[in-house]
């Protein structure tokens, strides 16, 4: 007989360049013609050629166990029509390859900015409260081939998050 699943709510913050930082960036619009610099995607697109497309995802609540990281590339991710969205990260930390429990966040992320994961970040979503939404997404050609680590919490802690 199994037992049911711990269920450990993830609390949301508002995203902000500075408490993201350490998962990534948060882009925001810039005036045309501004020169490249920090506050722009710092991109690692070199193993592979790169995929930018847009995928519609459905709305599946906010509970996952799941957490997934792709280790050649960064990521990026944005909603279109400016429909707020959340997602769970955790530090890359490369020298292991699971993620730490207790570093693991829940962000909002507001419709008028993208993200960009670094290379190696853990992350759960996207994940919305709308019927549907569409989100660009950047990554190499084969990422989902070839680059998708998953770690499964069900599996190693019988644990499940939940968003709140």
């Amino acid at each position: 007989m199994s037992t049911l699943p711990t269920i450990q709510q993830l609390p949301l913050q508002l995203i902000t360049p500075e408490n993201f930082q350490p998962y990534g960036q948060v882009i925001y619009a810039s005036k045309d013609g501004k020169n490249f610099d920090h506050e722009d995607a710092q991109l690692n697109l070199e193993n592979g050629i790169p995929r930018f497309y847009i995928m519609r995802l459905q709305e599946k609540g906010r509970k996952f166990h799941q957490i997934t990281r792709h280790t050649k590339c960064t990521q990026c991710l944005g909603s279109l029509d400016g429909k707020e969205w959340f997602m769970a990260v955790c530090p890359p930390h490369n020298h292991i390859n699971q993620p730490v429990l207790s570093e693991i966040a829940a962000f909002v992320i507001p419709g008028n900015c993208f993200i960009k994961l670094e290379v190696g970040t853990w992350h759960a979503g996207p994940y919305f409260d709308h019927e549907f939404v569409d989100f660009y997404n950047l990554e190499l050609s084969d990422t989902n081939v070839v680059d998708h680590l998953t770690h499964n919490f069900l599996k190693s802690h019988n644990l499940t998050f939940e968003m709140v």
